[in-house]
């Protein structure tokens, strides 16, 4: 989800957080193109009387003209935008949005995947899919885009902000009880439903048998390599 703060913009993945902010002063407004994640926010914020919430796809700000009038303290994307900028027609407005929402000196936060991230497991999804459905199909489903730090100031920076900070970071995870094959099922799925539904178990499986082998950890668990990208700027 993405969220803006009075005002307050706020772009999260996680109702949970939504109520968090909901719970400080000004007012905040989550925006989130999923209908069960907004609903959910709703629910956890029902008692708060400063937090509203809209079903909207995060890369097309512009087109509620009320998210453009320049209103908004602060905006923040907390592990959304590696999907947000999937397409290079969100990534060619998205920071323009974010900027024209904010009042001048409102600042601009987020947190997404950055290059490298998770970079074992997507290999493992797009081979054994390319396997099945050939390679153009499996990278047209790729459902993410992991930029490094010289894209993201370039991008903030064209947009009209000014840089404060930005950085990456290496930060490998233990996988949950699910291990490897539950990430790959929660958050592959869009690549492995392009997989004919017969053959997708088989897919998963032939994916785990090389991940349990490279991310394997001497206390047995498995690793998820994460790398985040981390940036704040400032409208000025």
């Amino acid at each position: 989800m993405t969220s803006f703060t009075k005002h307050h913009l706020d772009g999260i993945l996680n109702a949970e957080f939504a109520k968090v902010l909901a719970n400080g002063t000004g007012s905040v407004h989550g925006i989130d193109s999923s209908p069960a994640m907004i609903d959910a926010a709703r629910e956890l914020c029902k008692d708060s009387k400063n937090a509203t919430f809209e079903v909207l796809d995060a890369g097309k700000i512009h087109t509620n003209p009320d998210l453009q009038k320049g209103s908004y303290n602060k905006a923040f994307s907390n592990a959304a935008m590696h999907w947000i900028l999937r397409s290079e027609d969100a990534r060619k407005v998205f920071f323009h949005d974010v900027y024209a929402s904010l009042a001048p000196g409102g600042t601009f936060a987020f947190e997404m995947g950055g290059l490298g991230n998770v970079s074992e497991m997507s290999t493992a999804l797009l081979m054994v899919t390319a396997r099945r459905v050939g390679m153009p199909a499996a990278q047209a489903a790729f459902p993410w885009f992991f930029p490094d730090e010289e894209w993201a100031t370039a991008e903030l920076e064209n947009a009209g902000f000014k840089v404060e900070k930005v950085e990456r970071e290496w930060r490998p995870t233990k996988a949950d009880k699910g291990g490897v094959e539950g990430w790959l099922r929660l958050f592959g799925g869009m690549i492995l439903e392009v997989i004919p539904e017969n053959e997708r178990d088989e897919a998963v499986k032939e994916a785990v048998e090389a991940l349990k082998l490279v991310c394997k950890q001497p206390d047995g668990g498995e690793m998820v390599s994460y790398v985040r990208l981390r940036a704040l700027a400032t409208k000025v």
